[in-house]
């Protein structure tokens, strides 16, 4: 299957998507923040990001979700500054920090061929939401240069609709995480109490625009929605929730349980996120997923690895 994007680069419509995109700096409503600041004129509003893109990395990934890592790797481009505020980020030195340096759009072009050169499956952009016209306007340029992988759009969940319709048939995936259920949590962990409402919105967007993971016949995801859901202690009734809306969409949608919180960051001041979260939570969250009705899950690193044993045998 052929990404979506080089349907719009051959008819001219992806410049003109930039082009769109770029128009919003002006008066900044990229994200739900609505800063409104003018960042063409150097102004910066919550993501302290101007017209440049700030990139802390960019490398095969090997660590997310199987139909994106395949056995090549995940083309990831991590992107600083992010538009939550998130006290137990894992990544606080990149998404609060603002680890990284300023790039030009040829520059962000250059990564992606890169690591399409390297054998990537994909180009994997984390935490994009801010920079959406400096990525577009990189992807014109990836694509005179032979870029042909799909597009991963890996994001918080705390998505603009405005700026998510201009990136339909230009996104292959879309890979939001779902955080919380319950404005009261998204406000005291990640400053952002419409967080709910908002991640509800964009994702059954996502959802409307590519549907279901549909993977190739090497088992590679090549469109479709991915979501993840990070549990929490003391967050079983949220995961529910969540779970139970994204059964709403469809049961077939592909859900990563994550198992890996801990105490991160500013996490200790904030109970019950101050203690790792027990195998028995996860365990519970994990079959709420299945209650629900949703079957697609993300199997575990280790269960991946004994699949594989088990098949060698």
């Amino acid at each position: 299957m052929q990404p979506s994007y080089l349907k719009l680069y051959a008819t001219g419509k992806l410049r003109q998507r930039a082009e769109q995109l770029y128009e919003l700096l002006a008066c900044c409503t990229l994200c739900p923040r609505h800063c409104k600041v003018n960042r063409l004129a150097g102004e910066t509003g919550f993501c302290n990001t101007g017209t440049r893109a700030i990139v802390e990395s960019y490398e095969p990934h090997f660590g997310e979700e199987a139909p994106l890592s395949g056995v090549a790797g995940s083309g990831t481009i991590f992107f600083s500054q992010c538009n939550l505020r998130c006290v137990f980020c894992q990544n606080y030195e990149i998404s609060q920090g603002g680890a990284g340096v300023k790039v030009e759009s040829t520059q962000l072009a250059a990564m992606m061929i890169s690591l399409q050169k390297q054998g990537c499956h994909n180009i994997n952009l984390v935490t994009p939401g801010h920079v959406i016209p400096q990525i577009v306007a990189a992807l014109v340029l990836a694509c005179q240069r032979g870029l042909k992988i799909p597009l991963v759009y890996n994001s918080s969940g705390y998505d603009s609709l405005e700026a998510l319709l201009l990136l339909e048939d230009v996104v292959d995936i879309y890979m939001p995480d779902f955080k919380f259920s319950n404005p009261h949590s998204a406000k005291k962990f990640c400053r952002a109490a419409d967080y709910p409402d908002i991640a509800r919105q964009a994702i059954s967007e996502m959802f409307r625009q590519v549907g279901v993971l549909k993977f190739d016949s090497q088992g590679l995801a090549v469109r479709g929605l991915l979501v993840r859901h990070l549990v929490m202690p003391g967050g079983l009734d949220e995961a529910r929730e969540v779970f139970e809306f994204l059964a709403t969409l469809s049961k077939d949608t592909y859900v990563n349980v994550m198992e890996q919180y801990y105490p991160c960051f500013h996490a200790n001041a904030y109970p019950p996120l101050d203690k790792p979260l027990s195998h028995d939570d996860f365990e519970q969250a994990r079959r709420a997923a299945l209650e629900s009705g949703l079957h697609r899950l993300e199997e575990s690193g280790v269960d991946r690895l004994l699949a594989r044993f088990l098949d060698g045998k």
